[in-house]
């Protein structure tokens, strides 16, 4: 369905205690300045609150309180975006918008169109500029709230993102205990010139359309064993639930995209982003924030009938090379900017097709309260990248959804891929909404 949405106000909410002065120039790290200027959303949409009956006015006030709190230990989405070397610590605050929806909570979540979810951010997520978070608060008829969050990728990964908003919410509940993040990339990539190197190849301005699939955990469980490699049997090769998605999606959109006729000799890949943290020496905090991922590129056969053979086994074999040799590596900076700028120009030429995967599954995302109930959704939204999936969790946790961006061309295609209908599950039963927000489901 359409949402209409109007804007009802516009503020700055700065941090609630001054930056000090010797960390008022942050320094961007090599992984942050590569990554594309382009703002990464998330939102979160909660029903109305039936215990502590919490005015729209009382919970404003409870977030942006909180917010100016938490920006005082994530002290640099509150500053300002200086060229691609470093943030400007100055607490000029981030923007904080709130917005009325024309329509009741269910008839959002209850059967997700992630193209009309762009109206629940404040930004477009290409016009970027030099602030580094902006939110936007939206009230709907029956009492729900949308909190959406616009993050710079300049500055943020998704873990980043996640440890920002759990953060918040902890906050928000006057928790006491909350871990500080630590900002230390630059330390460990110290950042590089990167004359010739364009962050922003892959943004397309095409007609990008977003859908999202929902597999159940039965689904997912056979097609982990229709992609188990069994030729060994004492050690057969099985894969994850996201390699296995990854497989099968990939395999769908080749199926119903490539032309069946004709030599084609573009490369084709298959990405994942892989979490550095953990595959460092010594594994960096748990709560390092910024771009602490790389990607794990994996290149499948295309010969007739052999596109998933092998795949998992290279899909983990890529994974595991990303290792602290590679890490090392890394922290050089020129190698790997050397080799990313040969695979831009080859996108750029249209020698290269790549899908990229990213998962937010066993993400805390469901567990974010900030004191009127746990959201009962999550979701994104249309984004600037083609062939890009994002996975996550569903809320009772008995399937994934997969958020995928198609050009629209592809999408029609993709959508009515016979082996993919026969797997997703199309039923409408989304996250229970309380009857104090139930509309009509159009």
């Amino acid at each position: 369905m359409k949402v209409e949405v109007e804007f009802i106000s516009r503020e700055t909410i700065k941090p609630s205690a001054p930056t000090p002065h010797h960390l008022q120039n942050y320094q961007l790290s090599f992984l942050d300045q590569i990554s594309p200027p382009v703002y990464m959303p998330m939102i979160l949409f909660f029903s109305a609150d039936s215990t502590t009956k919490l005015t729209n006015t009382e919970k404003s006030d409870r977030l942006k309180i909180s917010l100016s709190e938490t920006l005082t230990r994530f002290y640099p989405l509150a500053g300002r975006l200086i060229d691609n070397t470093s943030i400007a610590c100055n607490d000029e605050g981030v923007l904080y918008t709130e917005a009325r929806a024309k329509c009741g909570l269910s008839q959002v979540v209850t059967d997700p169109n992630p193209n009309e979810y762009n109206k629940f951010l404040p930004h477009e997520l290409d016009k970027v500029d030099d602030t580094l978070l902006a939110i936007q608060v939206t009230y709907f008829n029956c009492g729900g709230i949308a909190v959406g969050t616009c993050f710079s990728h300049k500055i943020a990964d998704g873990l980043s993102i996640v440890m920002f908003i759990t953060s918040w919410a902890a906050t928000s509940r006057a928790e006491t205990n909350i871990p500080c993040p630590t900002f230390d990339g630059a330390k460990f990539f110290p950042p590089r010139n990167l004359s010739g190197f364009q962050p922003q190849t892959g943004m397309t301005k095409d007609k990008i359309v977003t859908k999202r699939f929902v597999f159940s955990n039965p689904v997912v469980a056979a097609l982990r064993d229709k992609y188990t490699e069994s030729s060994d049997t004492e050690n057969p090769i099985r894969p994850t639930r996201v390699e296995a998605l990854s497989v099968f999606i990939w395999s769908c959109f080749v199926a119903s995209t490539r032309a069946s006729s004709g030599h084609d000799e573009r490369l084709y890949t298959v990405l994942h982003a892989v979490n550095l943290r953990t595959r460092m020496d010594p594994p960096l905090p748990e709560y390092s924030f910024g771009n602490l991922y790389r990607i794990a590129i994996a290149t499948p056969s295309m010969e007739a009938g052999d596109k998933c053979r092998g795949l998992v086994r290279q899909m983990k074999s890529t994974v595991k090379s990303i290792d602290g040799e590679f890490v090392e590596k890394l922290r050089g900076g020129e190698e790997h900017l050397n080799f990313i700028k040969e695979r831009a120009e080859k996108f750029m030429k249209g020698e290269v097709v790549s899908f990229r995967f990213t998962s937010l599954c066993r993400l805390p995302l469901y567990e974010v309260e900030f004191g009127w109930g746990k959201p009962v959704q999550v979701g994104s939204t249309r984004l600037t990248f083609k062939n890009l999936v994002t996975f996550m969790d569903t809320r009772e946790g008995d399937g994934i959804e997969a958020w995928i961006n198609l050009e629209e061309k592809d999408m029609a295609k993709f959508e009515v891929n016979k082996e993919l209908l026969a797997y997703v599950s199309f039923s409408k039963k989304r996250s229970r909404v309380p009857e104090a927000c139930a509309c009509v489901i159009t």
